[in-house]
């Protein structure tokens, strides 16, 4: 295989099954169903943190194979909630905040006291 193929491949895969079959890792498709944009995700946030892309193909392909296995597990084991991919999951709780009517009131001009 050829970087060009490699890459190529790469760019027709689309569905999170479709990179688990192009990359022979087996999978149980409710996991898939349930959680494949946070697997993509983590796939894409390992990738992001290698070291160093390989030259070769079939390097490319191997390293790429493991990450997205890895990713896979992640979910295997654990939830998206528990995993926290995405943004929003690592979001602090709103917090609630409570402001006086007379620091309101002041704000408004010929108010009346309170």
């Amino acid at each position: 295989m050829t970087n060009e193929d490699f890459e190529l491949d790469m760019s027709e895969l689309s569905s999170a099954e479709e990179f688990l079959e192009y990359f022979g890792i087996e999978y149980e498709r409710g996991i898939v169903q349930v959680n494949r944009l946070h697997i993509l995700q983590r796939f894409h946030d390992y990738l992001a943190q290698a070291d160093e892309m390989p030259e070769s193909a079939d390097a490319q392909w191997a390293l790429h194979a493991d990450l997205l296995k890895a990713a896979y597990a992640d979910f295997v084991s654990s939830d998206a909630a528990t995993e926290k991919v995405f943004r929003v999951f690592r979001m602090n709780e709103p917090k609630q905040v409570a402001v006086p009517l007379s620091d309101l009131m002041e704000q408004v001009p010929h108010a009346p006291s309170v």
